[in-house]
């Protein structure tokens, strides 16, 4: 699995003009899965979003998690993430999870997150608009085979 993790201020996720997933301060998670991830890709990927220290102590340093500050997720689904561009000019999506695969992993992991932090989610495989304010900006990039 990877994970584009943004802190932000605020984020909501609209789909057809309507919002289906709304947080205040917190985490704007995209997640990709791939055809090789299993439940403990998807539990490994939400213990770290859950503990990842990127928001400010009271000096200023980045020692606190999203469950320390009391802040929310927003989680939502991109197969764009898994996207290869190193050959030609169109990525390819091959690594992508089919949505047979990817939506109970992806439903996973919301669960897992909700165990500790108040998560909202888009809507799978839907055509979203999503709108945040980055706080920072800080921008974590994160994979559950820990390529980088």
């Amino acid at each position: 699995m990877r994970a584009v993790v943004q802190r932000c201020k605020a984020a909501k996720v609209e789909v057809d003009g309507r919002t289906v997933g709304e947080i205040g301060q917190g985490l704007c998670v995209l997640l990709g899965v791939e055809v090789s991830d299993t439940e403990a890709d998807a539990d490994y990927l939400s213990d770290k979003l859950t503990g990842l220290r990127i928001f400010d102590d009271e000096n200023g340093v980045p020692n606190r998690s999203v469950s320390d500050v009391g802040g929310e997720i927003l989680l939502i689904s991109q197969f764009t993430l898994l996207g290869d561009a190193r050959k030609g000019r169109r990525p390819s999506y091959i690594a992508a999870a089919r949505p047979e695969t990817a939506v109970p992993l992806y439903e996973r992991c919301a669960a897992s997150l909700r165990a500790s932090v108040p998560v909202e989610t888009g809507v799978f495989g839907a055509d979203m608009q999503v709108t945040l304010t980055n706080d920072g900006p800080f921008t974590i990039l994160l994979d559950s085979r820990r390529t980088f």
